[in-house]
């Protein structure tokens, strides 16, 4: 199954939802939307699904202009951010229930209902209803009912958003497995950049309505090919610093001397905006060419096992995050470090003009925020 959004666009009462959408999934793919709130994701979903038609552009599927089909007549599955169950049902009866409105047969139903509920760990829960069930347990049952379907199409929007952080972690490893046995198109949204590393595959930016980039995931994270990207695609958002690169030397902020060594080596003459994500920071000096960024604390935040220390330099605001439990004062001195091989630059317009290559060159490894790449 090929499916491909050409110049998709979404007008609500005069407001644009989606403009110029243009993508394509590929049959067993696995596909994030990653964006913040009201970027576009669950209007691009319902478009897929058919539950909404584009104001403009085209939906196709194999081939075929499926637009205007009804949702009733395409081959697709839907997970919602809410734990959407009939309560009246038992969960065996509310997995089943999409089998036997297609008239599936008691036997090849009552197979399929009982394997799904295996996969996601209900097979001792098929008598209880809804209301019996933890907030995780129904929402694996809602998660059954779609995957039971063996639907072409398969649509998870924030499908873990309302559980509790070890239930999203537990449930998001176990999606991974499932997705990975089927051949179902897999599109996935979320807010989290974290989650959308986990879930690997295919990755489409979304701000305002718009795809900003696509590619593998760790790829686009490793190269955002603009500031915005960098910004949505990190958690806290990526730091930037005005800089300025003249006679063979590079400014950063308020006079930070940057060298021009490494991926930074070939920067011509002009301005740029050098970013860098809040796990490269540091609190003391981890190697002999790290930077040293000066500021004044504005707020210490404790959040489990980590610190978001934002600090102000020269008027501009960024985020530290540190792990452990760092107490400091509001209002006081602190010295932050970076090294050079972290940062990325970006041309005025917020096109990446250098990234890091792949962290080898660097003195020290990075630790929180995102894991497993920049």
């Amino acid at each position: 199954m090929g499916l491909t959004l050409q110049c998709v666009t979404k007008v609500v009462s005069g407001e644009t939802h989606l403009r110029d959408i243009d993508l394509a999934f590929e049959t067993g793919s696995r596909n994030v939307l990653l964006g913040r709130t009201l970027s576009g994701k669950t209007s691009l979903l319902r478009i897929l699904a058919g539950l909404d038609r584009p104001t403009r552009g085209r939906l196709i599927i194999d081939g075929r202009d499926m637009t205007g089909v009804s949702v009733r007549k395409r081959s697709v599955a839907m997970v919602y951010q809410q734990f959407i169950n009939y309560p009246s049902l038992t969960v065996y009866d509310n997995i089943a229930s999409p089998l036997k409105i297609s008239g599936v047969p008691k036997k090849e139903l009552d197979r399929r209902v009982r394997q799904t509920a295996e996969m996601l760990h209900l097979e001792t829960l098929l008598n209880r209803l809804p209301a019996e069930l933890s907030g995780g347990q129904q929402q694996r049952t809602a998660i059954a009912r779609a995957l039971v379907k063996e639907a072409r199409l398969l649509l998870l929007d924030e499908p873990l958003v309302n559980l509790d952080y070890k239930l999203r972690e537990e449930l998001r490893a176990e999606l991974q497995e499932i997705f990975q046995r089927r051949e179902a198109i897999v599109v996935y949204t979320t807010t989290e950049p974290s989650e959308a590393l986990m879930l690997g595959g295919q990755v489409a930016v979304l701000d305002e309505g718009r795809v900003l980039q696509t590619g593998p995931t760790a790829k686009v994270y490793q190269h955002p090919d603009r500031l915005r990207v960098a910004e949505v695609f990190s958690d806290p958002p990526i730091n930037a610093l005005d800089s300025r690169v003249a006679d063979g030397a590079a400014q950063m902020g308020e006079n930070i001397p940057i060298p021009l060594t490494g991926h930074l080596a070939g920067l011509a003459p002009g301005k740029y905006h050098f970013a860098f994500r809040a796990n490269h920071l540091w609190l003391s000096r981890q190697a002999a060419d790290d930077i040293e960024i000066n500021g004044i604390v504005e707020l210490a935040e404790i959040n489990g096992s980590e610190t978001f220390i934002y600090v102000n330099h020269g008027g501009r605001s960024f985020v530290v995050q540190q792990d452990g439990v760092h107490a400091i004062g509001m209002g006081q001195p602190i010295a932050i470090f970076v090294n050079p091989c972290h940062l990325f630059a970006y041309a005025p317009d917020g096109h990446l003009v250098t990234a890091p290559s792949d962290n080898a060159s660097c003195s020290q490894p990075a630790t929180g925020g995102v894991h497993g790449a920049h």
